[in-house]
């Protein structure tokens, strides 16, 4: 037993070449027929011929569960047809001998000419395009695009070849973590979704979750995967899977992507999976409504204001103030009380002696006795006439004079 496991252990590195190889050539199968799960053990005289007999075994293979899988019964093509059929191949597992190779393979066909071959339609309904965002959480974190992966790695392997489901998978650079993050999820207003769904072209959100338990270190790893769907996050199902060690885990989080893409489908052919009606809600605007029955009395004499009387300005009078001034707080006192007085314009202090007689340059427009009649219904005892007017409060006595 020894000497196979050694054996496979050398072509390590050949295994690594030949996924990079088929990781090339498969890409998003949006425009192919996606045949999984396709198992192979060749025997050759070389590792390279027994894994290109591989490859041309599953091509066969797969070709036939895709007739089967269309049309009810199970066909055969040339070599020649299926290597133009063929798209790509997909690695799932391999294991590469010196002349033997095992292995479990997805193959992909291309729609259009597989269609026309079998006699069937290529063409799919597809949903609406919907906005994905994969959540993980381990060890109490929830993650989205803060950080690489491996759940959004795993969205990333997914082909959506053979799905309903329109997903818009952001790649989580540039802005994608500042847009979508965990907190995002518990946000109630539409009006952020909404400015994150229009960045991105999508009609609604799709939020798959999975919870990763680690038994002990080295141990059994069990996933829990919620479909969840819209900006409430309301829920399209659930299950959990369940892994030897972390060294499954890749494969886990693979097969939950799968589920939970059929959950999603059945959503969408149930109905249940339908965008958010709020998010293309626009609130009402007051918009000006004619009244047809509205009647303009047509005797109502127009005014021609061409000639309207206009009345002449109040002159403006410079009046200053007298007014004593213990402190600081006195000014300001002061001027607030005078400047609301009506028609005064201004009320600045112009000469200002703290503990003495303190003046005030007043702009009333008016006669200066009207303002000495407000301020003396303000509480102000007023003496002296015309321009020039002592105030002080009823009760102050009277401050010594300026040096």
């Amino acid at each position: 037993m020894r000497g196979p496991v050694t054996s496979f252990a050398m072509f390590a590195a050949s295994a690594a070449m030949v996924l990079g190889v088929t990781s090339s050539r498969a890409q998003d199968g949006s425009g192919s027929f996606e045949v999984s799960g396709v198992t192979v053990d060749v025997t050759a005289k070389t590792a390279e011929a027994a894994r290109t007999g591989g490859w041309r075994l599953a091509q066969r293979k797969g070709w036939s569960m895709l007739s089967q899988r269309l049309t009810g019964k199970a066909g055969g093509l040339p070599d020649g047809t299926l290597d133009a059929l063929v798209t790509g191949i997909v690695v799932e597992n391999e294991q590469i001998g010196p002349n033997r190779y095992i292995a479990r393979l997805g193959v992909l066909f291309n729609r259009a000419r597989a269609a026309e071959i079998l006699g069937v339609t290529g063409f799919m309904t597809r949903s609406p395009p919907l906005l994905l965002m994969p959540v993980i959480r381990s060890g109490g974190t929830d993650t989205v695009f803060e950080r690489e992966t491996p759940w959004h790695a795993a969205w990333g392997r997914f082909r959506t070849g053979n799905t309903a489901i329109d997903y818009i998978r952001p790649a989580g650079n540039g802005t994608d973590a500042l847009l979508m993050n965990a907190g995002l999820l518990g946000r109630p207003g539409r009006g952020w979704w909404r400015s994150v769904l229009d960045q991105y072209g999508a009609n609604d959100v799709l939020i798959p979750q999975v919870t990763l338990y680690r038994q002990w270190p080295g141990g059994p790893v069990i996933g829990v995967f919620r479909a969840g769907y819209g900006p409430d996050n309301r829920d399209a199902g659930s299950f959990s899977l369940r892994v030897a060690n972390g060294d499954g885990l890749p494969a886990l989080l693979d097969t939950g992507v799968k589920r939970l893409d059929e959950m999603y489908q059945a959503a969408l052919r149930g109905g249940l999976l339908r965008p958010d009606p709020l998010l293309d809600f626009v609130a009402p605007t007051d918009q000006p409504v004619a009244d047809e029955t509205l009647v303009v009395p047509s005797d109502v004499p127009l005014i021609d204001d061409s000639g309207a009387m206009t009345l002449p300005a109040e002159p403006v009078a410079t009046v200053t103030l007298q007014f004593d001034t213990p402190g600081v707080g006195a000014v300001s006192a002061a001027e607030a009380s005078v400047r609301g007085i009506p028609g005064v314009q201004s009320a600045v202090t112009s000469s200002l002696a703290l503990g003495g007689v303190s003046l005030m340059r007043v702009d009333f427009a008016g006669d200066p006795a009207v303002l000495a009649v407000a301020l003396s219904q303000r509480g102000w005892s007023v003496d002296g006439s015309g321009n020039s007017l002592r105030i002080r409060r009823a009760g102050q006595p009277e401050a010594p004079p300026p040096q």
